[in-house]
Protein backbone atom coordinates (compact mmCIF):
# COMPACT_ATOMS: atom_id res chain seq x y z
CA UNK A 1 0.00 0.00 0.00
CA UNK A 2 2.78 2.41 -0.80
CA UNK A 3 2.45 5.70 -2.57
CA UNK A 4 3.44 4.19 -5.92
CA UNK A 5 0.08 3.00 -7.22
CA UNK A 6 1.55 1.37 -10.31
CA UNK A 7 3.58 -0.92 -8.07
CA UNK A 8 0.65 -1.53 -5.72
CA UNK A 9 -1.43 -3.26 -8.37
CA UNK A 10 1.39 -5.17 -10.02
CA UNK A 11 0.80 -8.85 -10.71
CA UNK A 12 3.15 -11.32 -9.12
CA UNK A 13 5.09 -13.49 -11.59
CA UNK A 14 2.93 -16.36 -12.78
CA UNK A 15 5.55 -19.01 -12.02
CA UNK A 16 5.44 -18.28 -8.28
CA UNK A 17 3.48 -20.54 -5.95
CA UNK A 18 0.27 -19.25 -4.34
CA UNK A 19 2.08 -18.70 -1.05
CA UNK A 20 4.85 -16.78 -2.81
CA UNK A 21 2.35 -14.64 -4.70
CA UNK A 22 0.58 -13.79 -1.45
CA UNK A 23 3.90 -12.90 0.15
CA UNK A 24 4.84 -10.81 -2.88
CA UNK A 25 1.70 -8.69 -2.83
CA UNK A 26 0.37 -8.86 0.71
CA UNK A 27 3.35 -9.42 3.00
CA UNK A 28 2.10 -6.80 5.48
CA UNK A 29 -1.50 -7.95 5.31
CA UNK A 30 -1.76 -11.69 5.76
CA UNK A 31 -2.07 -13.75 8.89
CA UNK A 32 0.66 -16.13 7.82
CA UNK A 33 0.02 -18.98 10.23
CA UNK A 34 -3.46 -19.75 8.95
CA UNK A 35 -3.66 -18.43 5.40
CA UNK A 36 -5.23 -20.89 2.97
CA UNK A 37 -3.08 -21.50 -0.11
CA UNK A 38 -4.44 -24.77 -1.50
CA UNK A 39 -6.98 -24.09 -4.25
CA UNK A 40 -7.69 -20.56 -3.03
CA UNK A 41 -10.54 -19.84 -5.52
CA UNK A 42 -12.42 -22.98 -4.48
CA UNK A 43 -12.09 -22.14 -0.78
CA UNK A 44 -13.17 -18.55 -1.39
CA UNK A 45 -16.35 -19.67 -3.13
CA UNK A 46 -17.08 -22.18 -0.36
CA UNK A 47 -16.76 -19.43 2.24
CA UNK A 48 -18.89 -17.09 0.12
CA UNK A 49 -21.61 -19.75 -0.17
CA UNK A 50 -21.60 -20.37 3.59
CA UNK A 51 -21.91 -16.68 4.39
CA UNK A 52 -24.79 -16.28 1.94
CA UNK A 53 -26.55 -19.29 3.48
CA UNK A 54 -26.24 -18.17 7.09
CA UNK A 55 -26.70 -14.41 6.78
CA UNK A 56 -28.91 -11.88 5.01
CA UNK A 57 -26.18 -10.59 2.68
CA UNK A 58 -27.79 -12.33 -0.31
CA UNK A 59 -30.74 -9.96 -0.33
CA UNK A 60 -28.42 -6.96 -0.48
CA UNK A 61 -26.17 -8.49 -3.12
CA UNK A 62 -29.13 -9.52 -5.28
CA UNK A 63 -30.16 -5.88 -5.35
CA UNK A 64 -26.65 -4.55 -6.00
CA UNK A 65 -25.92 -7.21 -8.62
CA UNK A 66 -28.78 -5.93 -10.77
CA UNK A 67 -27.16 -2.51 -10.85
CA UNK A 68 -24.70 -2.54 -13.71
CA UNK A 69 -23.97 1.17 -13.68
CA UNK A 70 -20.42 2.28 -13.06
CA UNK A 71 -21.09 5.98 -13.33
CA UNK A 72 -18.16 6.80 -11.00
CA UNK A 73 -20.04 9.61 -9.26
CA UNK A 74 -18.47 8.20 -6.13
CA UNK A 75 -15.01 9.17 -7.39
CA UNK A 76 -15.78 12.83 -6.75
CA UNK A 77 -16.33 12.14 -3.06
CA UNK A 78 -13.47 9.68 -2.47
CA UNK A 79 -10.43 11.37 -0.97
CA UNK A 80 -8.27 8.37 -1.89
CA UNK A 81 -9.14 8.64 -5.58
CA UNK A 82 -8.66 12.41 -5.41
CA UNK A 83 -5.13 11.81 -4.13
CA UNK A 84 -4.18 9.06 -6.60
CA UNK A 85 -6.49 9.48 -9.61
CA UNK A 86 -6.02 5.72 -10.11
CA UNK A 87 -9.01 3.92 -11.69
CA UNK A 88 -8.74 1.06 -9.19
CA UNK A 89 -9.40 3.54 -6.37
CA UNK A 90 -12.86 4.47 -7.67
CA UNK A 91 -15.25 2.97 -5.07
CA UNK A 92 -17.60 1.37 -7.58
CA UNK A 93 -14.66 -0.36 -9.29
CA UNK A 94 -13.71 -1.91 -5.96
CA UNK A 95 -17.28 -3.00 -5.22
CA UNK A 96 -17.67 -4.62 -8.63
CA UNK A 97 -14.67 -6.86 -7.92
CA UNK A 98 -16.88 -8.72 -5.45
CA UNK A 99 -20.21 -8.16 -7.21
CA UNK A 100 -18.87 -9.69 -10.43
CA UNK A 101 -17.95 -12.85 -8.51
CA UNK A 102 -21.45 -12.96 -7.03
CA UNK A 103 -23.04 -12.55 -10.46
CA UNK A 104 -20.83 -15.20 -12.05
CA UNK A 105 -21.03 -17.88 -9.35
CA UNK A 106 -24.19 -17.26 -7.32
CA UNK A 107 -26.88 -16.19 -9.78
CA UNK A 108 -28.66 -18.48 -12.25
CA UNK A 109 -27.82 -16.27 -15.20
CA UNK A 110 -24.14 -16.14 -14.24
CA UNK A 111 -23.83 -19.87 -13.73
CA UNK A 112 -25.50 -20.67 -17.07
CA UNK A 113 -23.51 -18.09 -19.01
CA UNK A 114 -20.35 -19.41 -17.41
CA UNK A 115 -21.04 -22.91 -18.70
CA UNK A 116 -22.41 -21.90 -22.10
CA UNK A 117 -20.07 -19.03 -22.93
CA UNK A 118 -17.00 -20.24 -21.09
CA UNK A 119 -16.59 -17.17 -18.95
CA UNK A 120 -13.37 -17.15 -16.96
CA UNK A 121 -13.82 -18.56 -13.45
CA UNK A 122 -12.47 -17.01 -10.28
CA UNK A 123 -8.66 -16.91 -10.13
CA UNK A 124 -6.11 -16.55 -7.35
CA UNK A 125 -4.88 -13.25 -8.76
CA UNK A 126 -8.42 -11.84 -8.66
CA UNK A 127 -8.64 -12.77 -4.97
CA UNK A 128 -5.30 -11.11 -4.28
CA UNK A 129 -6.46 -8.00 -6.10
CA UNK A 130 -9.50 -7.87 -3.84
CA UNK A 131 -7.39 -8.39 -0.72
CA UNK A 132 -5.19 -5.48 -1.73
CA UNK A 133 -8.02 -3.23 -2.90
CA UNK A 134 -10.32 -3.71 0.10
CA UNK A 135 -7.58 -2.51 2.43
CA UNK A 136 -6.88 0.51 0.26
CA UNK A 137 -10.34 1.67 1.34
CA UNK A 138 -10.95 3.37 4.71
CA UNK A 139 -14.63 2.33 4.65
CA UNK A 140 -15.61 5.89 5.52
CA UNK A 141 -18.75 5.50 3.37
CA UNK A 142 -18.64 9.08 2.10
CA UNK A 143 -19.14 7.67 -1.38
CA UNK A 144 -22.58 6.36 -0.40
CA UNK A 145 -23.83 9.94 -0.21
CA UNK A 146 -23.08 10.42 -3.91
CA UNK A 147 -24.26 7.10 -5.38
CA UNK A 148 -27.46 7.74 -7.39
CA UNK A 149 -28.38 4.05 -7.10
CA UNK A 150 -27.88 3.71 -3.35
CA UNK A 151 -24.95 1.30 -3.31
CA UNK A 152 -23.23 1.13 0.06
CA UNK A 153 -19.65 0.58 -1.04
CA UNK A 154 -18.52 0.49 2.58
CA UNK A 155 -20.77 -2.50 3.19
CA UNK A 156 -19.38 -4.31 0.15
CA UNK A 157 -15.85 -3.61 1.38
CA UNK A 158 -16.77 -5.01 4.80
CA UNK A 159 -18.24 -8.16 3.28
CA UNK A 160 -15.21 -8.65 1.07
CA UNK A 161 -12.88 -8.37 4.05
CA UNK A 162 -15.04 -10.81 6.00
CA UNK A 163 -14.78 -13.43 3.26
CA UNK A 164 -11.04 -12.92 2.93
CA UNK A 165 -10.51 -13.15 6.68
CA UNK A 166 -11.92 -16.66 6.66
CA UNK A 167 -9.04 -17.58 4.36
CA UNK A 168 -6.46 -15.91 6.59
CA UNK A 169 -6.11 -12.87 4.33
CA UNK A 170 -6.38 -10.21 7.02
CA UNK A 171 -3.99 -7.63 8.54
CA UNK A 172 -1.93 -9.19 11.28
CA UNK A 173 -2.42 -6.12 13.49
CA UNK A 174 -6.18 -6.70 13.66
CA UNK A 175 -5.82 -10.40 14.39
CA UNK A 176 -3.23 -9.91 17.14
CA UNK A 177 -5.38 -7.27 18.83
CA UNK A 178 -8.60 -9.28 18.77
CA UNK A 179 -6.84 -12.40 20.00
CA UNK A 180 -5.55 -10.45 23.01
CA UNK A 181 -9.04 -9.07 23.58
CA UNK A 182 -11.05 -12.28 23.27
CA UNK A 183 -8.63 -15.03 24.19
CA UNK A 184 -5.81 -13.36 26.11
CA UNK A 185 -5.52 -12.83 29.84
CA UNK A 186 -5.99 -9.05 29.65
CA UNK A 187 -9.21 -9.04 27.58
CA UNK A 188 -8.26 -5.85 25.78
CA UNK A 189 -6.75 -5.03 22.40
CA UNK A 190 -3.61 -3.42 23.82
CA UNK A 191 -2.88 -6.32 26.21
CA UNK A 192 -2.75 -3.96 29.20
CA UNK A 193 -3.01 -5.91 32.50
CA UNK A 194 -5.86 -4.96 34.84
CA UNK A 195 -3.49 -3.88 37.66
CA UNK A 196 -1.90 -1.36 35.28
CA UNK A 197 -5.34 0.03 34.39
CA UNK A 198 -6.34 0.30 38.06
CA UNK A 199 -3.05 2.01 38.93
CA UNK A 200 -3.63 4.48 36.11
CA UNK A 201 -7.15 5.28 37.34
CA UNK A 202 -5.86 5.86 40.87
CA UNK A 203 -3.16 8.15 39.55
CA UNK A 204 -5.65 10.13 37.43
CA UNK A 205 -7.94 10.62 40.43
CA UNK A 206 -4.99 12.02 42.38
CA UNK A 207 -4.13 14.32 39.48
CA UNK A 208 -7.67 15.72 39.39
CA UNK A 209 -7.65 16.25 43.17
CA UNK A 210 -4.36 18.13 43.00
CA UNK A 211 -5.35 20.15 39.94
CA UNK A 212 -9.02 20.89 40.60
CA UNK A 213 -9.33 20.39 44.37
CA UNK A 214 -12.22 17.97 44.00
CA UNK A 215 -12.51 14.28 44.77
CA UNK A 216 -13.34 12.27 41.65
CA UNK A 217 -13.75 8.50 41.68
CA UNK A 218 -13.24 6.14 38.78
CA UNK A 219 -15.73 3.51 40.00
CA UNK A 220 -14.90 -0.12 39.22
CA UNK A 221 -17.26 -3.10 39.57
CA UNK A 222 -20.10 -1.11 41.14
CA UNK A 223 -23.41 -2.89 40.70
CA UNK A 224 -26.91 -1.67 39.82
CA UNK A 225 -25.80 1.57 38.19
CA UNK A 226 -27.23 3.27 35.14
CA UNK A 227 -24.17 3.10 32.92
CA UNK A 228 -21.33 0.67 32.36
CA UNK A 229 -18.54 2.65 30.75
CA UNK A 230 -16.43 1.38 27.85
CA UNK A 231 -13.59 3.52 26.60
CA UNK A 232 -11.12 2.44 23.94
CA UNK A 233 -8.51 0.83 26.16
CA UNK A 234 -5.81 3.20 24.91
CA UNK A 235 -7.55 6.01 26.80
CA UNK A 236 -6.45 4.52 30.11
CA UNK A 237 -2.83 5.30 29.31
CA UNK A 238 -2.46 7.28 26.07
CA UNK A 239 -5.51 9.59 26.18
CA UNK A 240 -5.64 10.19 29.93
CA UNK A 241 -6.75 13.82 29.51
CA UNK A 242 -9.91 12.61 27.78
CA UNK A 243 -10.63 10.14 30.57
CA UNK A 244 -10.02 12.80 33.24
CA UNK A 245 -12.39 15.18 31.48
CA UNK A 246 -15.12 12.57 31.31
CA UNK A 247 -14.76 11.63 34.99
CA UNK A 248 -14.71 15.26 36.10
CA UNK A 249 -17.77 16.10 34.01
CA UNK A 250 -19.73 13.18 35.45
CA UNK A 251 -18.70 14.16 39.00
CA UNK A 252 -19.67 17.82 38.62
CA UNK A 253 -22.92 16.86 36.86
CA UNK A 254 -23.98 14.72 39.81
CA UNK A 255 -23.43 11.39 38.06
CA UNK A 256 -20.66 10.01 40.31
CA UNK A 257 -22.83 7.17 41.57
CA UNK A 258 -24.44 6.56 38.19
CA UNK A 259 -21.63 4.81 36.30
CA UNK A 260 -19.04 2.10 36.63
CA UNK A 261 -16.16 0.44 34.80
CA UNK A 262 -16.07 -3.36 34.61
CA UNK A 263 -12.95 -5.24 35.70
CA UNK A 264 -13.67 -8.36 33.64
CA UNK A 265 -14.09 -6.59 30.32
CA UNK A 266 -13.60 -2.85 29.80
CA UNK A 267 -12.36 -2.31 26.23
CA UNK A 268 -14.92 -0.69 23.94
CA UNK A 269 -12.87 -1.37 20.79
CA UNK A 270 -14.50 -3.77 18.34
CA UNK A 271 -12.25 -4.52 15.39
CA UNK A 272 -14.81 -7.01 14.12
CA UNK A 273 -16.51 -4.08 12.42
CA UNK A 274 -13.46 -3.82 10.19
CA UNK A 275 -13.08 -7.39 9.02
CA UNK A 276 -15.26 -10.12 10.55
CA UNK A 277 -18.90 -10.41 11.58
CA UNK A 278 -18.27 -13.26 13.98
CA UNK A 279 -15.52 -11.29 15.75
CA UNK A 280 -17.94 -8.36 15.86
CA UNK A 281 -20.51 -10.59 17.54
CA UNK A 282 -18.08 -12.06 20.06
CA UNK A 283 -16.94 -8.60 21.20
CA UNK A 284 -20.52 -7.38 21.60
CA UNK A 285 -21.47 -10.45 23.61
CA UNK A 286 -18.56 -9.79 25.98
CA UNK A 287 -19.80 -6.23 26.48
CA UNK A 288 -23.31 -7.50 27.15
CA UNK A 289 -22.04 -10.19 29.53
CA UNK A 290 -20.18 -7.65 31.67
CA UNK A 291 -23.19 -5.32 31.70
CA UNK A 292 -25.36 -8.18 32.92
CA UNK A 293 -22.80 -9.20 35.56
CA UNK A 294 -22.93 -5.73 37.11
CA UNK A 295 -26.67 -5.31 36.44
CA UNK A 296 -26.25 -2.00 34.65
CA UNK A 297 -28.97 -0.57 32.46
CA UNK A 298 -27.11 1.14 29.62
CA UNK A 299 -23.79 0.92 27.81
CA UNK A 300 -21.88 4.20 27.81
CA UNK A 301 -19.18 4.39 25.12
CA UNK A 302 -16.37 6.93 25.44
CA UNK A 303 -14.78 9.00 22.71
CA UNK A 304 -14.62 6.26 20.09
CA UNK A 305 -16.46 6.30 16.79
CA UNK A 306 -16.42 2.68 15.70
CA UNK A 307 -17.06 1.35 19.24
CA UNK A 308 -20.14 3.57 19.43
CA UNK A 309 -21.43 2.56 16.02
CA UNK A 310 -21.00 -1.17 16.67
CA UNK A 311 -22.85 -1.01 19.99
CA UNK A 312 -25.62 1.18 18.59
CA UNK A 313 -26.15 -0.61 15.28
CA UNK A 314 -25.42 -4.23 16.14
CA UNK A 315 -26.12 -4.85 19.82
CA UNK A 316 -29.78 -5.60 19.11
CA UNK A 317 -28.77 -7.97 16.28
CA UNK A 318 -26.14 -9.93 18.14
CA UNK A 319 -26.95 -9.16 21.75
CA UNK A 320 -30.53 -10.26 22.25
CA UNK A 321 -32.93 -8.15 20.22
CA UNK A 322 -35.22 -5.85 22.23
CA UNK A 323 -33.79 -7.23 25.48
CA UNK A 324 -30.28 -6.03 24.62
CA UNK A 325 -28.94 -3.20 26.80
CA UNK A 326 -29.33 0.30 25.39
CA UNK A 327 -26.37 2.34 24.27
CA UNK A 328 -25.37 6.01 24.55
CA UNK A 329 -22.25 7.80 23.36
CA UNK A 330 -20.49 10.06 25.85
CA UNK A 331 -21.04 13.07 23.57
CA UNK A 332 -24.79 12.51 23.73
CA UNK A 333 -24.77 12.19 27.52
CA UNK A 334 -22.48 15.20 27.98
CA UNK A 335 -24.67 17.32 25.72
CA UNK A 336 -27.84 16.32 27.58
CA UNK A 337 -26.35 17.05 31.00
CA UNK A 338 -25.08 20.42 29.76
CA UNK A 339 -28.50 21.35 28.34
CA UNK A 340 -30.03 20.42 31.70
CA UNK A 341 -27.66 22.85 33.41
CA UNK A 342 -25.83 20.16 35.36
CA UNK A 343 -22.46 21.82 34.72
CA UNK A 344 -21.07 25.03 33.23
CA UNK A 345 -17.94 25.86 31.26
CA UNK A 346 -15.84 29.02 31.49
CA UNK A 347 -15.76 30.76 28.08
CA UNK A 348 -12.58 32.66 29.00
CA UNK A 349 -10.25 29.68 29.34
CA UNK A 350 -9.87 28.39 25.76
CA UNK A 351 -8.88 31.47 23.78
CA UNK A 352 -7.04 29.82 20.87
CA UNK A 353 -8.78 28.90 17.63
CA UNK A 354 -10.55 25.53 17.68
CA UNK A 355 -11.95 23.32 14.93
CA UNK A 356 -13.84 20.02 15.04
CA UNK A 357 -13.27 16.77 13.15
CA UNK A 358 -16.31 14.56 12.60
CA UNK A 359 -15.52 10.86 13.11
CA UNK A 360 -17.12 9.04 10.19
CA UNK A 361 -18.84 6.47 12.41
CA UNK A 362 -20.57 9.23 14.37
CA UNK A 363 -21.39 11.73 11.66
CA UNK A 364 -21.83 9.98 8.30
CA UNK A 365 -25.41 8.99 9.14
CA UNK A 366 -26.14 12.36 10.75
CA UNK A 367 -26.22 10.76 14.21
CA UNK A 368 -23.88 13.04 16.21
CA UNK A 369 -23.20 16.28 14.35
CA UNK A 370 -24.91 19.31 15.91
CA UNK A 371 -24.60 18.37 19.59
CA UNK A 372 -20.82 18.72 20.01
CA UNK A 373 -20.73 21.91 17.96
CA UNK A 374 -23.30 23.63 20.12
CA UNK A 375 -21.39 22.62 23.22
CA UNK A 376 -18.00 23.69 21.81
CA UNK A 377 -19.28 27.10 20.72
CA UNK A 378 -20.51 27.75 24.26
CA UNK A 379 -16.97 27.96 25.63
CA UNK A 380 -14.64 28.18 22.61
CA UNK A 381 -15.26 31.60 21.13
CA UNK A 382 -12.80 31.32 18.23
CA UNK A 383 -14.37 28.29 16.58
CA UNK A 384 -14.02 27.57 12.86
CA UNK A 385 -15.57 24.87 10.71
CA UNK A 386 -13.71 22.67 8.29
CA UNK A 387 -15.14 22.36 4.80
CA UNK A 388 -16.77 19.97 4.15
CA UNK A 389 -17.99 18.87 7.55
CA UNK A 390 -20.81 17.02 9.28
CA UNK A 391 -22.20 14.08 7.34
CA UNK A 392 -19.99 15.05 4.38
CA UNK A 393 -16.79 15.26 6.41
CA UNK A 394 -13.47 13.99 5.12
CA UNK A 395 -12.22 10.83 6.80
CA UNK A 396 -9.11 11.12 8.97
CA UNK A 397 -7.55 8.67 6.53
CA UNK A 398 -7.19 5.81 8.99
CA UNK A 399 -10.73 4.47 8.99
CA UNK A 400 -11.77 0.87 8.56
CA UNK A 401 -9.04 -0.34 10.90
CA UNK A 402 -6.20 0.75 8.62
CA UNK A 403 -4.89 3.04 11.39
CA UNK A 404 -3.87 -0.08 13.29
CA UNK A 405 -1.60 -1.30 10.50
CA UNK A 406 1.61 0.61 11.21
CA UNK A 407 3.37 -0.97 8.23
CA UNK A 408 1.26 1.13 5.86
CA UNK A 409 1.73 4.49 7.58
CA UNK A 410 3.25 6.10 4.44
CA UNK A 411 0.09 5.13 2.56
CA UNK A 412 -2.24 6.26 5.36
CA UNK A 413 -0.69 9.69 5.76
CA UNK A 414 0.62 10.27 2.26
CA UNK A 415 -2.49 9.22 0.34
CA UNK A 416 -5.57 8.57 2.48
CA UNK A 417 -4.69 11.41 4.86
CA UNK A 418 -3.49 13.92 2.28
CA UNK A 419 -6.79 15.79 1.85
CA UNK A 420 -7.33 15.85 5.61
CA UNK A 421 -3.93 17.46 6.14
CA UNK A 422 -4.82 20.18 3.67
CA UNK A 423 -8.18 20.70 5.35
CA UNK A 424 -6.63 21.02 8.81
CA UNK A 425 -3.97 23.47 7.64
CA UNK A 426 -6.60 25.70 6.03
CA UNK A 427 -8.36 26.32 9.37
CA UNK A 428 -5.42 28.01 11.08
CA UNK A 429 -6.63 26.42 14.33
CA UNK A 430 -4.51 25.66 17.39
CA UNK A 431 -6.67 22.68 18.38
CA UNK A 432 -8.63 20.09 16.41
CA UNK A 433 -11.16 18.23 18.53
CA UNK A 434 -11.42 14.60 17.41
CA UNK A 435 -13.70 12.56 19.71
CA UNK A 436 -12.44 9.17 18.50
CA UNK A 437 -9.37 7.17 19.53
CA UNK A 438 -8.60 5.97 15.99
CA UNK A 439 -8.99 9.47 14.57
CA UNK A 440 -6.67 10.89 17.23
CA UNK A 441 -3.89 8.46 16.37
CA UNK A 442 -4.27 8.92 12.63
CA UNK A 443 -4.54 12.71 12.77
CA UNK A 444 -1.43 13.01 14.91
CA UNK A 445 0.52 10.99 12.36
CA UNK A 446 -0.95 12.99 9.46
CA UNK A 447 -0.03 16.24 11.21
CA UNK A 448 3.49 15.02 11.90
CA UNK A 449 4.13 13.74 8.39
CA UNK A 450 2.66 16.83 6.69
CA UNK A 451 4.10 19.26 9.26
CA UNK A 452 0.80 20.93 10.11
CA UNK A 453 0.91 23.17 13.18
CA UNK A 454 -2.15 21.96 15.08
CA UNK A 455 -2.77 19.88 18.22
CA UNK A 456 -5.20 16.95 18.40
CA UNK A 457 -7.40 16.80 21.52
CA UNK A 458 -10.62 15.20 22.67
CA UNK A 459 -13.71 17.24 23.49
CA UNK A 460 -13.43 16.35 27.16
CA UNK A 461 -9.76 17.39 27.19
CA UNK A 462 -10.80 21.01 26.65
CA UNK A 463 -13.85 20.67 28.88
CA UNK A 464 -11.56 19.58 31.70
CA UNK A 465 -9.70 22.87 31.39
CA UNK A 466 -12.85 24.98 31.23
CA UNK A 467 -14.99 23.15 33.82
CA UNK A 468 -16.31 25.46 36.54
CA UNK A 469 -16.07 23.81 39.96
CA UNK A 470 -18.76 25.13 42.28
Amino acid sequence: MGADKAEDVREAPADLSVAERIQERLSYTIEKDRVVTDDLPKRFLEVFAAVLKHSNYRQVLDNYARVTSRCANCAASCQIYQATEAPEDVPCYRSHLLLDIYRRHFTTKGILSGHLLGREPLTTDKILEMAESFYHCTACRRCTLECPLGLDHGLVTHLGRYLLSELGLVPRALVVSTRAQLEGETHNTSAIPLPAILDSLEFLAEEIKEDKGIDVEFPVDKEDRQYIFYAPVSDYLMEADTLMGIALMLRVAGQQDNWTIGSKYNDGINYGLFYSDWILERCLLEIKKEAERLRTKQILIGECGHASRTAKAFMATYGGGPDAPGMVNILELTYRLWKEGRFTLDPGIITDRVTYHDPCNLARSGWIVKQPRELIRSFCKDYVEMTPSGAHNLCCGGGGGTVSVDEIRPYRTGITGKKKAEQLAATGAKYVIAPCANCKKQLREVIEDHQVNIEVVGLHDLMYKAMIID
